[in-house]
């Protein structure tokens, strides 16, 4: 059975079970307020009879007291009262048509009250049907006498119901004697009959109602799960990027569309990073394949050399005599080749696994004036000059910074015509240390300088191997400054030239330390250090 139609049985049995109580209730309330009006009614013409045969006196009776003055049953009905038409006519005037009298003894005698006419309809006079013996009787009235209320049959069939009243009379020359009022009730049974056809009527379409009304709600209520199922189907498809409206805390429903908003944001956030760690994994292996057949190729040519260098030397008795000087200085160029390709990919492999590297105080300043004077030396076409300010100091592996600024020269020398100029900057930004190398030669444009780090990468790939190096260099400056915690990068220069710039958190500072130096005047040096 499906949720809508579970809700509507549900709503139809709340309805009928409701409509049926409300019904009852008030059948019950209704029958008992009119039995109470007819016991009332009963009460009154009580009062009026029993005060007439209270008055009454016996037409032949001696003094005397007890039993003897009260006689026997027959003799009270020959003389104690008179005849029934007579005793009918005497309370007529009290009662109201219709209502049935008699006395009768307590084994069910009629003392009086025999010939009064009973109920009445269609020329057929009806009677309560009494048992001989009544029990059951309780004190009431002003003058508590034993009294029960009943209600029975009539004594012929097809007649109404009777509502009894039945009494001891407790003095007069009746006493001892039951009085016996009954009224007809099938005024309160058309009434009840009434009653009880207007309820199944209304209750029936009261139900109807409920139910239609309870059909709209339920449609109404169900209709953002309907939303909900849309977006399932929606996710099934593939439809990551699908969500469940109406998502709102005050509700059930809405708390279910937020949970499975919730839900779907953490899903999508989670294809999203396996998506990119496929493609970061795709990138890698990429990277990988290039730089083992990059490093292959590196390899191969110093390789093929260093064989024909061998092969020439094995027919060394045929070569004239200052050949094999060449062939052995030849081999040694190529192997030193091999070996400094070597080392720097040994170098990377280490950085890669996050060797540590050594940690000391490094003055930077000194460290770039001994890399300036180095490369003057290798590169005396390619002129350079220092800027720098005060000392700056980072804690870092001093022979490894130096390896990032010779590098970094080395690039300027291996890039640029001879002539270039080069100016290295040193100082500092905030809580960074700055190192810039810049030089006027050809420049970089945007897309070079975006992929100048990466291994085996050259600004022209045409370059022959002889005039390059092996594309190495830069990602080992870039290698090394992340390994420090800085961030190194290139642009092109303005107006030309190209532009690289290292960071590199600054060394924190020293217990007891002055703030600065100081000159005997107590001021702070200003200006610039150039070389």
């Amino acid at each position: 059975m499906s949720l809508r139609a579970r809700l509507l049985a549900a709503v139809a049995a709340v309805a009928l079970v409701a409509l049926v109580t409300a019904d009852l209730v008030t059948y019950v309330e209704l029958r008992s307020f009119l039995y109470h009006q007819v016991d009332s009614s009963l009460e009154s013409a009580h009062a009026a009879i029993d005060a007439t045969l209270r008055r009454a006196e016996p037409q032949s009776g001696t003094a005397g007291s007890g039993n003897e003055q009260r006689g026997s049953a027959s003799e009270r009905t020959a003389s104690a009262a008179p005849s029934g038409s007579a005793f009918c006519a005497s309370n007529a005037a009290g009662l109201a048509p219709g209502t049935f009298v008699e006395v009768r003894t307590e084994t069910g005698t009629i003392v009086d009250g025999d010939d009064c006419p009973a109920y009445e309809t269609g020329g057929t006079a009806y009677s309560p049907a009494l048992h001989a013996s009544i029990t059951g009787f309780v004190p009431s009235g002003p003058f508590h006498e034993p009294t029960v209320y009943l209600t029975t049959p009539s004594t012929a069939h097809g007649g109404p119901a009777f509502r009894v009243r039945v009494s001891k009379i407790s003095s007069g020359p009746f006493a001892g004697d039951e009085l016996v009022l009954a009224k007809p009730l099938d005024s309160t049974q058309r009434t009840l009959v009434r009653l009880l056809g207007v309820e199944l009527g209304v209750s029936a379409g009261a139900l109807l109602a409920a139910v239609l009304l309870g059909f709209w709600l339920v449609r109404l209520g169900l209709t953002p799960l309907r939303r909900v199922e849309t977006t399932a189907g929606a996710i099934a498809r593939g439809d990551l990027e699908h969500r469940v409206p109406g998502a709102d805390g005050r509700t059930e429903v809405g708390r279910v569309a937020l949970a499975l908003n919730y839900m779907l944001e953490n899903i999508s956030q989670a294809f999203a990073e396996r998506d990119e760690t496929e493609a970061q994994l795709r990138a890698s292996e990429e990277r990988l394949r290039r730089f083992v057949a990059d490093a292959s190729h590196e390899l191969r040519t110093p390789v093929a050399a260093v064989s024909a260098y061998a092969q020439l030397f094995e027919r060394r008795e045929a070569l004239p005599d200052g050949d094999l000087g060449r062939i052995m200085r030849g081999i040694r160029n190529e192997t030193a080749r091999m070996g400094q390709l070597v080392e720097d990919l040994l170098l990377l492999a280490r950085l890669d696994d996050g060797r540590p590297l050594a940690r000391s105080r490094v003055e930077l300043v000194d460290l770039v004036a001994g890399a300036l004077e180095t490369a003057r030396t290798v590169g005396p076409d390619w002129p350079v000059r220092l800027v720098a300010t005060d000392a700056v100091e980072v804690v870092g592996d001093a022979t490894r910074l130096r390896q990032v600024v010779d590098n970094l020269l080395g690039n300027v020398r291996a890039h640029t015509p001879p002539g270039t100029t080069a100016t290295v900057s040193v100082g500092s930004a905030g809580d960074l240390a700055v190192v810039e190398v810049a030089d006027d030669g050809p420049g970089i444009t945007g897309e070079q300088a975006r992929r100048v780090f990466e291994r085996f990468y050259r600004v022209d790939a045409s370059r022959a191997r002889a005039h390059g190096g092996a594309g190495l260099g830069l990602a080992i400056v870039s290698s090394i400054v992340d390994a420090h915690g800085g961030r190194v990068s290139a642009r092109p220069g303005d107006p030309r030239g190209a532009v690289f710039t290292v960071t590199l958190p600054l060394a924190p500072a020293e217990e007891g330390a002055p703030a600065g130096d100081e000159d005997e005047n107590g001021e702070h040096p200003s200006g610039t250090h150039v070389t």
